[in-house]
């Protein structure tokens, strides 16, 4: 037995029970026995390839695997901000202003997807902190506009670089087409509102 097949054989064993007769290392790679296309527990698709990933068992590992990635590309942004008693919502301010700067008020409250309440309580914090400005609009002086200041700007570099350094090694181990796959479900995850604001952010950010 060869090297790979001995790492094929572990990876094998280290999956869940299968409850139908098909061979663990077609599975793999795709290569379904006749065994597993003719069972009925076993999910298809249109062009009768097996969605072993539609599982239950799968989609339970998916959520539980989005649980822990969350926790650890939260861990040391949040180191951070507990230092200086501020909270993942503060952070979520300074990251969407930062990145449309003169963004409004109603704005950010349509890309957090908070209360008008809870987002004015943190940005009253930011801006009496000196890390944030609110601007009056110019066409419309009920409108509020805001803009990181210097010191809204290093630490907001700060909490962005812990979490760039992390989805880069993440991005490094897991190689191109990973990434690719794993943008997708992201953003096939979201309903058609909130992937029209994520796009709409992206294209902003590209003008």
């Amino acid at each position: 037995m060869s090297a790979s097949d001995i790492i094929l054989r572990e990876i094998c064993d280290s999956l869940s029970v299968w409850p139908w007769n098909v061979n663990k290392a077609d599975l793999i790679f795709g290569q379904i026995e006749e065994a597993g296309m003719n069972d009925p527990r076993v999910p298809h698709g249109q062009g009768g390839e097996t969605l072993l990933f539609l599982t239950d068992d799968q989609l339970r590992q998916g959520i539980e695997a989005m649980f822990f990635a969350y926790r650890g590309f939260t861990a040391d942004p949040d180191r951070i901000l507990a230092d200086i008693s501020y909270g993942r919502a503060h952070h979520r301010a300074l990251h969407f202003i930062n990145g449309a700067p003169g963004t409004t008020v109603n704005n950010l409250l349509r890309i957090l997807g908070v209360t008008k309440q809870s987002l004015n309580r943190v940005l009253r914090t930011l801006i009496e902190d000196g890390l944030v400005e609110s601007r009056v609009g110019r066409a419309d002086k009920r409108e509020r506009h805001l803009f990181l200041t210097e010191e809204g700007r290093a630490l907001e570099r700060r909490l962005s670089d812990a979490q760039r350094a992390r989805m880069r090694d993440a991005y490094r181990t897991a190689g191109p087409e990973a990434v690719s796959g794993f943008k997708k479900v992201l953003e096939a995850m979201m309903d058609s509102e909130l992937r029209r604001q994520y796009h709409a952010l992206r294209e902003g950010r590209n003008d």
